[in-house]
């Protein structure tokens, strides 16, 4: 695998959608274990927030044949990917931010897949959200949950160096980014929803140099990058790497990354 200075980072974009379709089986289990918890079956309409380079957005077309899908997301970038998987009249990619995203009618199931955690204030968009949801509709989570593993204390700790804490105080995601389980639980609750929960910790079975730290560039790195100054990006990922491989340690050929996820599906009390 080529070094950071090998690949001439430089300035990066926000997202990049091959580096993050790099994992694209693992990232796409934890949406189909999310979607076999939806039980409506007559959807007319479908929202995915946060959709990314639309791969996993076109499946709604497959699995609810009659529905038309909506792909939302706020970066270009994938965007770009995304839009060549449209289908006229039943799937289309939009460019909005999820904080101010809204319909134009009533959705029949909202679904996101590891997009919240970029979102602030998740009681205020849950309680935004169901109000868009159809009398009948479902909404549908799914976050990572690993602020506690090592690969994301790694990241912490690397932001508070001296070098870097200017340019990265406040990037990025934290600890507060996703709550426990419960409190989603309990808000959904509050709202008058009846909550299906449960958490998950996969463990991802990688190959590759440093294959933790591909994984992060993919995703939680992606803002570090953008806010450093490009001369400093080989220098940030080389230390990084190290920690990850010390905090990883190859078994033989792979890599193991235990990653935790939570997960709810929400339906109107009846």
């Amino acid at each position: 695998m080529a070094t950071a200075d090998e690949e001439g980072i430089g300035a990066v974009e926000m997202w990049d959608a091959q580096q993050y379709l790099k994992f694209s089986d693992e990232r796409s289990r934890p949406f189909g274990d999310l979607l076999d918890r939806v039980t409506t079956t007559n959807m007319k309409f479908i929202a995915d927030l946060g959709c990314g380079p639309g791969n996993l957005t076109r499946t709604l077309n497959e699995r609810w044949t009659t529905a038309r899908v909506h792909g939302i997301d706020n970066s270009p970038e994938m965007l770009e990917q995304a839009r060549s998987l449209e289908i006229a009249g039943r799937l289309a990619f939009l460019q909005a931010d999820i904080r101010s995203w809204s319909p134009d009618e009533p959705v029949d199931l909202i679904v996101s897949n590891a997009a919240f955690q970029w979102v602030n204030d998740h009681a205020a968009l849950l309680a935004r959200l169901v109000t868009y949801l159809s009398s009948a509709g479902t909404l549908a989570v799914q976050m990572p949950y690993h602020f506690q593993n090592p690969a994301h204390l790694a990241i912490e700790e690397i932001k508070a160096d001296p070098r870097w804490r200017e340019s990265l105080s406040g990037v990025g995601l934290h600890q507060q980014s996703v709550m426990p389980l419960e409190w989603y639980v309990e808000r959904l609750l509050d709202l008058g929803w009846t909550v299906d929960a449960w958490q998950t910790t996969y463990i991802h079975i990688l190959s590759g140099e440093n294959p933790v730290l591909e994984w992060f560039k993919g995703t939680a790195l992606r803002p570090l990058l953008k806010a450093l100054e490009p001369k400093s990006h080989a220098e940030f990922l080389r230390e990084l790497g190290d920690r990850l491989k010390a905090a990883y340690p190859a078994k033989g050929s792979v890599t193991l990354l235990p990653f935790p996820r939570v997960f709810f599906v929400a339906t109107p009390r009846r």
